[in-house]
């Protein structure tokens, strides 16, 4: 596998499974490019590590489309919608603005990347959105979460038929439970075991599980992939 002279943007690359896409992409040798929304410290860390070139953009406004393809070379290769808000939040404590936020965050600023990239994109270009199991095994609170995600796996879907002509895949993987600071923060600490003896590895992934996913997808060898839902679950949704 290599990447080798491929140019890739990845939003969301400071932490947890969006930093590790951007250590496995340039690890193949792609020129990877990775925004940020606010923590300068760890995106100038990931940049040292890996010799990728932060760029920061906050999903929830719309200027974070330009603020991303700004500093790119005219000429994209690979497009990895990683960046995402997923707080949970009851039907009780909804709100018109926290329906715009998340759907700005998670979908609309996704789709218009997309937009963008795709004139970018030689033929073999490469479109993967990442989306959750719990838009098949939903849970109390993810409302917002799930239903912009099942959104972003629709764009998936028609999109590659779209592009598709022009030799570009689109295609979205879905992680399971993975361990990431934020699972350990957003479940109580019993939770993990029990969720790692359901799956069929008998444990929870690791961030550089699904970059490997993603990875894969990004190369020749996938190129009859297109419209997929990868669900990299480890076998927790078989």
């Amino acid at each position: 596998m290599t990447l080798t002279g491929k140019i890739a943007l990845v939003t969301g690359g400071t932490r947890g499974i969006g930093r590790a896409i951007v250590e496995r992409l340039t690890s193949e040798g792609a020129q990877v490019y990775f925004t940020y929304r606010a923590r300068t410290d760890a995106a100038s860390d990931v940049a040292e590590r890996t010799g990728a070139t932060p760029i920061q953009a906050d999903q929830s406004s719309l200027a974070a489309v330009d603020a991303m393809f700004a500093p790119l070379p005219g000429r994209l290769d690979i497009l990895v919608n990683n960046a995402a808000a997923n707080g949970h939040l009851p039907l009780a404590d909804l709100t018109g603005e926290s329906f715009d936020r998340m759907m700005t965050v998670n979908t609309k600023v996704p789709l218009l990347a997309i937009q963008r990239a795709a004139p970018l994109m030689p033929r073999g270009g490469r479109v993967i959105n990442l989306s959750t199991l719990n838009t098949a095994v939903p849970a109390p609170g993810l409302t917002l979460y799930c239903a912009t995600k099942a959104a972003l796996e629709q764009i998936t879907a028609v999109l590659a038929r779209e592009l598709g002509p022009h030799g570009i895949t689109v295609n979205t993987v879905s992680p399971g439970a993975t361990d990431t600071d934020l699972l350990r923060t957003t479940n109580p600490p019993d939770a993990l075991p029990r969720t790692a003896a359901l799956t069929a590895l008998q444990r929870l992934g690791n961030p550089s599980d699904i970059a490997s996913v993603v990875a894969f997808l990004c190369t020749e060898d996938a190129g009859w992939l297109t419209g997929q839902n990868l669900r990299a679950t480890g076998g927790l949704l078989i």
